[in-house]
């Protein structure tokens, strides 16, 4: 006991289920050795010392008295003593913290050893040679972490001794080579601290204990929690293990290893691992040698592979989990240190969970919770090859998952004209607009200096299944120049990066990448999962071939089809500027029926593809302006076309003194001018170039006049329907008479019309009888009644509180929480995202991005009141989320809580929001909303 709190519990008594008190390790040594396993005994100081060591920088009170009774005890359990110059007992010190940190805090082996347990050592092993290997390790180990003393010192001494003797490897060295290796260890120890190597083996404990704890403060393991989000709640200090040293370096009859139960790269149902003969654990892990794969000791060790093997099943039908384990062979005795959950990609995970089942290892409900809905997504994008180990021009915001190569250009139009002649591009841009879509439509993938991970290039190429690489500030991009500099390189247009769009970095040159596929496990799993959801998974989708790529990852209908994007094509990107920049309602409207076919085809098309599912077509949502080029772009363009024409005038004005001054030139300088002018024939004849620059400077004219302090704020959504009514009317018919002729041929249809922006009843009601009149107008022409929902995004806060009087009018709500998240934060997304919310995240100021991680105390809280408030109206009103935390597993979580009925988000997330509704349902009496 230290003080009067338990610090200390033997394997033999501690509650192997309590990892948040002995860490993940201790936790199951405990377990392992309660179920009969050959573990090495030994005791487990708690993660509350930890924690108390901590807080005053010692030791608590009584503690080091408590640990020399466990020691005591473990002195009668082996017959051994500690310290003893006959038959010495020597520990290992080993953190462990609740969550499996690897390789992130200390480990200190062979403790216990000083000049009297040296030689008590031979005289018991009579294996001089050994002793003196285990000695000079134990300095290394206590050295750097006990004493801090950086590894580069110890290292360089054991590569002279090796030079000097002629051993190419650690076991090549002889006792007496050994014996000057640790002398020469001793007087590095000594240099760096003015002290003697402590020989107390009380002492060497205490110092050790303080630096496993200690370590849990260190900077790889700070930054390995930050990385993945490790909070206090999952894991709070690390417990420090003291067991029983078993020694793997006795001879070619002694090994440690490392096993998998399972393979963690492929999933298959074979041990996999590898080991050493005569080595410590350290060896395995540092890579000083080549290690051996398990297979091969079925031939060198029959006896002791069967009994691993035997191992293999044992822990794994206790643990009813694929295992990693590691072990040590002494003098042919097989020992298991430690066990814990085994880390393994998408496809292992995958795969083993189907498998165990199906064998009986564990139930379904077990399999769908063992999986993290967010690693599937490393099976459906491409990955670099894993064996690449390239270092990276630049690193920005991972934006959208997968790798991708080809060639840099600046703008959508070279992308559209490259990538359709069959060129890889990667299109890179400052940041992105709608009217860049066709040039995604041909990019492999999109790298840009500012935005956020949901700016619009992250959220449409997303939707693409494309990486994307946003806000990597390092690039400064020259669109004059056609150039990019990063630091001193600089890349040119045509030049070949890569992007991984899982990491954010960017490389020089291709990378190779291996492709992602949709395994049957994969199908069988989310088959399971589809059985067990109440939520249902949309997709949003935008094209035909959108649509029927979401069907094909499980997607129940289309949650949020954007019109918008359907006008961003080269080929009615035109039309819809001319709508745009027509003076009057007629040439308006005259634009708009040219509209109109292009759009009902469009809408036809989706229905098809999503055969009998619902589709939600959402309204024109952003304002006039983004269809139209910058004001800076047409100023630039302007400039340019008026110094162009003076430029020809002044050339043809030339006098004819210069053929006389010089012939030669002349002559030059006209064949010169008159391959100019024949490219420039075009713009040159009769007042073209007058007729070029004067449209132009009407459209910026018009852009001046679209401009807004705020656009995301401003006239955009139903604001513009209700300004011009003949958009929306055009997009509503579009919308019914597709459905109309997809009813004439005999396909089922359930089309949904949403309006964006809604804040009042009003506004609803205005649109719903546009609604009404085209509805009977089609139904008259076409001689379908047209089955349909009408319905509102809540994406604004005025429109949740009054969910009640729009239930009235709307049959279904769908939440747009991207723009609900802006105007409850009142943050600009791309401002926030590259200025001040990584800073915030850092500090603690909000837990994580809210445009990343649903925000549920406050947006969440919205949307609990809405559903509420709608419901109380109407009880069968449908309710979803179609915003990028559609799919998010924990705020999908939430939306199962609230009793939403779908979520929408992009194709390639849908299979890991499929996974997560189960999850979601089977966890839904555990959830607990945050306060």
């Amino acid at each position: 006991m230290g003080g009067s709190k338990q610090y200390i519990y033997d394997f033999d008594k501690g509650d192997g289920k309590n990892k948040m008190l002995l860490g993940g390790k201790g936790a199951n040594l405990c377990e392992m050795t309660q179920i009969g396993l050959n573990v090495p005994p030994g005791f487990t100081i708690t993660t509350e010392a930890c924690l108390a060591y901590l807080e005053k920088n010692q030791l608590p009170d009584g503690l080091m008295d408590a640990v020399k009774t466990h020691i005591q005890a473990l002195e009668k359990k082996t017959g051994k003593g500690f310290g003893s110059g006959k038959n010495p007992l020597l520990v290992s010190v080993r953190s462990g913290s609740s969550m499996s940190m690897p390789g992130m805090m200390d480990t200190i082996l062979n403790l216990g050893l000083n000049e009297s347990s040296l030689q008590g050592l031979i005289k018991l092993t009579a294996n001089e040679r050994f002793a003196y290997d285990t000695y000079r390790r134990f300095i290394q180990l206590f050295g750097k972490i006990a004493l801090d003393i950086s590894d580069e010192h110890f290292d360089k001494h054991m590569t002279a001794v090796k030079r000097k003797f002629g051993a190419l490897q650690d076991v090549d060295l002889k006792t007496e080579h050994l014996q000057e290796v640790a002398a020469g260890f001793m007087e590095i120890v000594q240099r760096h601290t003015g002290k003697p190597f402590p020989q107390d083996p009380y002492e060497q404990l205490e110092i050790a204990v303080g630096a496993v704890f200690h370590s849990w403060m260190g900077k790889r393991a700070v930054d390995y929690r930050k990385q993945f989000k490790i909070t206090r709640d999952m894991a709070n200090g690390t417990a420090v293990n003291v067991c029983t040293m078993v020694f793997g370096n006795m001879g070619n009859d002694s090994a440690t290893g490392v096993g998998f139960t399972r393979n963690p790269g492929t999933g298959e149902n074979i041990i996999y691992g590898e080991y050493l003969t005569n080595a410590q654990g350290e060896d395995v892990v540092a890579g000083i040698r080549t290690p051996k794969a398990i297979s091969e000791m079925e031939t060198e060790m029959p006896e002791i592979y069967r009994q691993l093997i035997e191992l293999r099943d044992r822990l794994e039908s206790h643990y009813q989990e694929v295992q990693d384990f590691e072990f040590t062979i002494e003098k042919g005795i097989l020992y298991c240190l430690q066990t814990r959950n085994g880390k393994m990609n998408a496809r292992a995970m995958v795969r083993t969970s189907v498998e165990m089942f199906n064998a009986g290892l564990i139930t379904r409900e077990r399999a769908l919770l063992r999986i993290d809905p967010a690693i599937l997504e490393q099976l459906l994008v491409p990955q670099l090859a894993p064996n690449f180990r390239g270092k990276s021009l630049a690193q920005g915001l991972p934006a959208s998952p997968g790798a991708a190569s080809g060639k840099i250009v600046f703008d959508a139009d070279t992308a559209e004209i490259r990538g359709r002649a069959g060129e890889k591009i990667i299109l890179v841009r400052e940041e992105t607009k709608p009217e860049d879509i066709h040039g995604f439509f041909q990019a492999e993938g999109i790298l840009t200096s500012r935005g956020g991970k949901t700016s619009h290039a992250a959220v449409v190429a997303r939707g693409m299944g494309k990486p994307c690489v946003s806000g990597c500030e390092q690039i400064v991009i020259n669109d004059a120049l056609r150039s990019a500099q990063i630091g001193e390189t600089t890349l040119h247009e045509g030049d070949v990066i890569t992007i991984n769009g899982g990491t954010g970095h960017v490389y020089a040159g291709e990378v190779p990448t291996v492709h992602a596929e949709f395994s049957q496990e994969m199908a069988t799993l989310l088959s399971w999962a589809d059985e067990v959801s109440r939520l249902k998974v949309m997709a949003n989708a935008d094209t035909p071939n959108d649509a029927a790529r979401a069907r094909e990852f499980g997607a129940m209908g289309i949650g949020l089809c954007r019109t918008e994007r359907m006008f961003n094509s080269t080929d009615r990107l035109p039309i819809v500027q001319e709508m745009i920049l027509a003076e009057t309602t007629e040439a308006r409207q005259a634009a708009l029926d040219r509209l109109l076919p292009i759009q009902r085809a469009d809408f036809k098309g989706i229905f098809k593809a999503m055969k009998g599912l619902p589709v939600t077509v959402r309204l024109l949502d952003p304002p006039m302006h983004e269809f139209l080029p910058t004001a800076a772009q047409l100023e630039l363009e302007i400039a340019h076309l008026h110094q162009l024409r003076d430029t020809i005038k002044g050339l043809e004005e030339l006098p004819d003194t210069l053929k006389m001054l010089n012939p030669k030139l002349y002559q030059q300088y006209a064949d010169g001018l008159t391959k100019l002018m024949g490219g420039l024939s075009d713009f040159k004849e009769s007042h073209l170039e007058e007729d070029v620059i004067s449209k132009k400077e009407v459209v910026l004219k018009k852009v001046r006049a679209l401009a807004e302090v705020n656009p995301m704020l401003g006239h955009r959504g139903v604001r513009l329907g209700i300004t011009y009514p003949e958009i929306y009317s055009m997009q509503i018919r579009a919308v019914l008479e597709a459905a109309a002729l997809c009813a004439k041929e005999g396909l089922e249809i359930h089309p949904e019309i949403m309006v964006p922006q809604v804040a009042t009843v009003e506004e609803l009601k205005r649109i719903h009888s546009y609604v009404q009149r085209i509805h009977a107008e089609v139904k008259a022409t076409q001689g379908i009644d047209v089955k349909f929902k009408f319905g509102s995004m809540l994406e604004v806060v005025r429109a949740c509180m009054r969910a009640g009087r729009m239930a009235e009018t709307a049959e279904f709500f769908s939440f747009g929480t991207n723009d609900l998240t802006q105007a409850t934060f009142s943050f600009s997304r791309e401002d926030a995202e590259n200025k001040f919310l990584p800073a915030y995240t850092e500090t603690g100021i909000l837990e994580d991005n809210p445009f990343e991680v649903l925000d549920i105390k406050g947006v969440g809280q919205l949307m609990k009141m809405a559903v509420q408030k709608g419901r109380a109206t109407n009880p069968e009103l449908k309710v979803g989320i179609c915003g990028e935390h559609g799919g998010h597993p924990g705020s999908i979580r939430f939306c199962h809580h609230v009793g939403l009925n779908y979520v929408s988000c992009s194709g390639p997330r849908v299979p890991i929001a499929r996974l997560a509704a189960a999850q979601a349902k089977l966890l839904e009496d555990k959830y607990q909303e945050p306060v």
